[in-house]
């Protein structure tokens, strides 16, 4: 199976890495939420481009997911989590934001569209993993792994189809997206 070489071939993944993240920020710019202006907005709450194109990739995301799922193509290899990871992920991400006012996908983005602040913003994220990457091995072993929680689906947990979550989400964010634009969002 095409599919089958495909998953084994280490040189094709990172080629399908590597277009699939052009194709990422290519889209978030044409989006407009590589720009500093949009998310500084949707952080006043006075402009949800952001949320809207989120949103709309999720639905799009969670719909393709569930239909190659089901059509035998993907498999989920779902990960155990821990509150510790969750918070040290969280407080790294949320300083860079502060700092930066972007997050690692937008600044990528407008690193590509030209955006100066940040192309040094991008450094700082290089040089921060470079950190993190050196201290891991001591946070892995202290705080990383504290309050381990299961590996469940939405699905799993709620126990039921998954099909039946994919139609609810949708309609719910669909129903968002629709509040939005008559709210002139």
């Amino acid at each position: 199976m095409a599919f089958e070489q495909l998953r084994s071939s280490r040189g094709a993944q990172i080629v399908l890495g590597l277009l699939t993240g052009i194709a990422f920020g290519f889209l978030l710019q044409k989006g407009g939420v590589t720009e500093y202006a949009v998310i500084i907005g949707q952080l006043l709450l006075t402009d949800f481009t952001v949320v809207k194109v989120m949103l709309s990739a999720i639905l799009v995301g969670m719909i393709g997911v569930y239909a190659m799922k089901a059509a035998g193509l993907v498999r989920l290899h779902v990960k155990a989590g821990s509150v510790g990871a969750t918070v040290i992920g969280g407080l790294i991400f949320g300083a860079g934001f502060a700092i930066l006012g972007y997050c690692p996908g937008t600044a990528a983005g407008a690193v590509g569209s030209g955006a100066l602040d940040a192309a040094i913003g991008m450094i700082g994220i290089a040089l921060g993993a470079g950190i993190f990457a050196r201290i891991y091995p001591r946070l892995d072993r202290s705080v990383l792994n504290r309050g381990m929680f299961s590996a469940e689906t939405i699905p799993e947990m709620v126990n039921v189809r998954p099909g039946m979550v994919v139609v609810v989400v949708a309609f719910l964010i669909i129903v968002i997206l629709l509040l939005l634009a008559m709210l002139g969002f």
